[in-house]
């Protein structure tokens, strides 16, 4: 298996805290698969207001991270690391399904295949699960860009 710890992650994502939302890979196979490992915290900065009385992690947030995951397949597969000169985004969301809420204390299991590149397109079918109950799906696109300078 092939494992990245935090250290490593920071090499493959420009994210930071309180953006950065992979604490772990788990395994990845290049060109093909990454299993990654969100732990969810009550100090997180958006439970305060999503929502007061029962914290629940935004469905939006789930989504990007599993973009996160889909980056540092991409950028491990192309042996690239992220610069000032361009952007890995996130330019489509399709099927994205919700099935239960996500809350603290919670290790979300983030897990992505890629499907096709496309005239450089990155394709991928995303899954996340808590204890093994899926949480989350969705198909994700997306693609590097050059920074205009």
């Amino acid at each position: 298996m092939s494992k990245m710890d935090i250290y490593e992650i920071f090499q493959h994502l420009p994210h930071r805290y309180p953006f950065l939302l992979i604490d772990r890979v788990t395994d990845y196979t290049l060109g093909e698969s990454l299993t990654a490992i969100k732990n969810v915290s009550i100090n997180e900065p958006y439970f305060q207001g999503h929502f007061p009385h029962r914290a629940v992690m935004p469905g939006v947030l789930i989504i990007e991270a599993m973009a996160q995951a889909t980056g540092v397949l991409a950028f491990k597969t192309s042996e690239a690391q992220p610069d000032d000169n361009s952007l890995y985004y996130l330019v489509g969301v399709d099927n994205a399904r919700f099935k239960q809420p996500v809350e603290p204390g919670d290790q979300l299991l983030i897990e992505v295949i890629l499907t096709r590149i496309t005239r450089g397109m990155w394709k991928y079918k995303a899954t996340s699960t808590v204890d093994g109950k899926v949480v989350a799906t969705a198909d994700l696109m997306c693609m590097k860009r050059d920074i205009p300078t």
